[in-house]
């Protein structure tokens, strides 16, 4: 049985639970941009490859904008980011529309770059509101209430577009947005703990907190969601090869739901989980998702041992950036980390995509399941050398730089989690 206790504290911990539940309302609409964006580019007269283009230029600016605007939270505070980028989300959602597609693919970067950054938002202003030993059941709530919003939002923005007009569905995108920043803005959830707001930060330059460990962690964020993002576009292409694609919705909602469970039980652990292991275990369960054969109810099963882990990877992975980064550079970590999840998604879909027309659908797992493990394994060697030196050496009475807390949060200590 599982254990409830770490739920009950961390909810009850002030701040947290309205945070979390309006970051589920906020990626909502982001859920749904990329699916309405393609379904308006289509409905214009052009194929799926310029709409495919427009969701990459989306993809390149939300990846390029969020350290940016991270730096921003740390030099600013949260406010003026948010005032910044919800009035830039308001005017391009409301332009969009009426926009040709010259002109679409040109805004939409810009679009992207100035995207409110819910994601490493939400983990950031989690770090600052969880103390670092409740922190693991926090982000699983976190990684939770994305699979809510991926559940919900692109369900919702089809609907809308089917029944009304895609337009309809973009507006209805950009007032989400704007209500979310207004919520965010008025909940003004904090960024720092109090100690670290008062306490005075010297000028860190980027050389002295992005780590190789840190990047390292970047590396299994992108790697996970890597998989992830050719694990989406597999399960398409199997279904319609074996014509069972009127199942696609029921197979990614369970695969959804097995996310949602694993989160869950994650969030329970009495102990860590490396994201290194989890990464790893992502990409070799996921290799032989296409044994399961075209019958979705067999692909719907054997999405079962990697859907279980894919919360529990995003939640280690942003736990363990949380800690390893220095206050006042936090915003922007964190942003590193949500353009990592966003690059991983980029390469994974075109990944899978281009095997499966090289080869056969069922080789899409496998291609980005190894891929994913690949990357998992190059950071090993990495991380086995730093325990090695760790091991060798006493440890610093203080770390400016986050080490030592990570060290203690169980992401890179010397148990195998």
């Amino acid at each position: 049985m599982l254990n409830m206790k770490p739920y009950r504290e961390v909810l009850t911990l002030p701040g947290l639970r309205p945070l979390l539940l309006v970051s589920i309302l906020a990626r909502v609409p982001m859920a749904a941009s990329a699916v309405v964006m393609t379904l308006h580019v289509v409905g214009l007269g052009y194929g799926y490859g310029p709409a495919g283009l427009v969701g990459a230029f989306m993809t390149v600016g939300s990846a390029l904008g969020a350290p940016l605007l991270g730096r921003l939270v740390d030099r600013r505070g949260l406010r003026p980011l948010l005032i910044v980028t919800t009035v830039a989300s308001a005017v391009f959602w409301v332009a969009a529309p009426s926009l040709s597609y010259p002109f679409l693919l040109g805004s939409v970067l810009l679009g992207g770059l100035l995207t409110l950054p819910v994601f490493s938002v939400v983990r950031q202003s989690i770090a600052a509101l969880v103390p670092p030993d409740q922190r693991r059941p926090a982000y699983a709530l976190d990684s939770m209430s994305v699979e809510v919003s991926f559940m919900t939002g692109p369900a919702l923005a089809v609907l809308l577009a089917t029944a009304v007009s895609p337009e309809v569905a973009m507006y209805a995108i950009g007032a989400g947005m704007v209500l979310s920043g207004v919520l965010l803005f008025v909940l003004d959830p904090p960024t720092r703990t109090q100690s670290e707001s008062t306490t005075p930060a010297a000028p860190l330059a980027r050389r002295d907190w992005l780590t190789p460990r840190l990047v390292g962690l970047l590396a299994l964020a992108a790697a996970s969601t890597l998989v992830l993002g050719g694990t989406d576009v597999a399960v398409v292409a199997v279904l319609r090869d074996a014509g069972q694609v009127g199942w696609t919705g029921a197979v990614l909602t369970m695969w959804a739901t097995y996310s949602l469970l694993g989160g869950f039980a994650y969030g329970a652990l009495s102990r860590p989980v490396s994201p290194l292991l989890l990464t790893i275990l992502l990409g070799l369960a996921t290799i032989p998702v296409g044994l399961g054969g075209g019958q979705w109810w067999l692909l719907s099963l054997a999405l079962l041992p990697a859907g279980a882990l894919c919360a529990p990877t995003l939640a280690a992975s942003s736990d363990a950036v949380s800690r390893l980064a220095p206050a006042s550079v936090r915003g922007e970590a964190m942003g590193l980390h949500g353009s990592a999840i966003t690059v991983g998604i980029a390469i994974g879909a075109p990944t899978a995509g281009a095997v499966i027309d090289a080869s056969s659908p069922a080789w899409g797992f496998a291609a980005t399941g190894l891929l994913g493990t690949v990357i998992a394994l190059v950071v090993l060697p990495l991380e086995l050398r730093r325990r090695q030196r760790a091991a060798t050496r006493p440890a610093p009475a203080a770390e400016p730089t986050g080490e030592a807390t990570l060290a203690a949060s169980g992401a890179g200590s010397s148990s195998p989690r």
